[in-house]
């Protein structure tokens, strides 16, 4: 259920900004947390907040060190820090905004603001999060991809984390069909963490949406990420994890959706693959066991839309191509598949490339390992 703040949207736009500058305010005092400030805002509207004097402010709680700047602060600094982000394209979308994401509201500790940089419509459509291991197979990384196009072709917006591993690939599975895709960030939007990441950053920055609440020119910080974690899964309406450690980012980001009564949903793999060990525990939770992106939607009651694109040569039975049996989901090497299929080395190599070419299966450096539906 949304939870209730004392934050009309704004009549007008001089109102917003002002409503934003006093949030900004609040963001920027140190000493008073995130949780501190959103009790406040749930008993006090913004103007009133800032018209107490000193004894009040102490009588609820805050210290004198807080209840000072809290008095002594000059909107007009806030407002041409807001002017100043503007100019350089970023957005800011607070509590006050009437853009700003219902779905936030249901948060313990909804952010006070959010700094964006791309197309801001996209915080109003239906998100599904893509999260999983930086560390990612080949296979998890080509399943996050997959289902990121498909779901994106559906009408679905991709939201993850611009990590490396399978955040990286939901992102681009999005960008490769609708470029709807939303990169909830542990920096400031104007800064690009990886590094190794710029291209598909500036990409999303292009064509989807970068968002984050901390301060433009927020550098990483290990402290951040599980804050991010928390938009993401509070943006969305489902979590789906693929391949993920025990102890990860992505099983905290699951956990936080499970917290907010969204739902989750895990990709299973091998057992003795270390990076599907998180999926398997989410299932063993009641996750939603996750296939294809007919799962996802059949999960969501969602209909396809007719943009939906399944790659039906990738959907062939193993009874059109009995090699694909002796061929896992996880490398398999050339001398295994030899063995087991008792094909000859020259004709078998000869039937992977084959299948490669179809799609239906990739070459690694352990091997062959199969991919898609076949």
């Amino acid at each position: 259920m949304t939870q209730s703040y004392p934050i009309p949207s704004a009549s007008s736009e001089a109102d917003l900004l002002y409503a934003d500058a006093r949030l900004l305010v609040l963001s920027e005092i140190r000493g008073l947390g995130l949780k501190s400030a959103v009790k406040l805002l749930k008993r006090f509207s913004l103007s009133e907040l800032f018209c107490m004097d000193a004894q009040r402010l102490n009588n609820l709680g805050l210290t004198a060190d807080i209840t000072e700047k809290l008095m002594s602060v000059s909107l007009d600094s806030s407002l041409e820090k807001l002017a100043g982000y503007r100019a350089v394209g970023i957005n800011i979308i607070s509590m006050a905004s009437p853009f700003y994401p219902s779905l936030l509201f249901e948060l313990p500790d909804p952010p006070l603001l959010l700094f964006c940089r791309g197309d801001v419509t996209l915080l109003e459509q239906q998100q599904v999060a893509i999260v999983g291991s930086r560390g990612a197979t080949v296979s998890g990384k080509q399943q996050a991809f997959r289902l990121a196009s498909e779901l994106s072709a559906a009408g679905l917006v991709i939201t993850s984390g611009l990590a490396l591993g399978i955040d990286t690939q939901a992102h681009l599975g999005a960008l490769a069909h609708s470029g709807a895709t939303i990169a909830v960030l542990g920096t400031g939007v104007d800064i690009c963490y990886p590094r190794r990441n710029y291209s598909v950053w500036q990409q999303v920055a292009e064509r989807g949406l970068l968002v984050s609440e901390f301060l433009p020119g927020t550098v990483a910080k290990a402290q951040n990420f599980p804050r991010r974690n928390r938009i993401i899964a509070g943006l969305s309406m489902a979590t789906l994890v693929v391949e993920a450690e025990q102890k990860s980012g992505s099983l905290i980001t699951a956990e936080l959706a499970m917290d907010y009564n969204r739902e989750v949903m895990a990709v299973p793999g091998a057992v003795n693959n270390p990076y599907t060990r998180g999926c398997h525990a989410l299932l063993k939770q009641g996750a939603a066991l996750i296939e294809n992106s007919e799962d996802v939607l059949n999960e969501l009651g969602c209909s396809v839309q007719k943009g939906l694109y399944i790659n039906k040569q990738a959907e062939q039975k193993e009874g059109d191509k009995p090699l694909l049996r002796h061929i896992g989901f996880e490398p398999t090497s050339i001398d295994e598949i030899a063995n087991s299929s008792n094909i000859p080395i020259a004709q078998l190599l000869t039937l992977l490339i084959d299948l490669e070419l179809e799609g239906l299966i990739i070459s690694t450096s352990g091997g062959y390992t199969r991919i898609g539906g076949g």
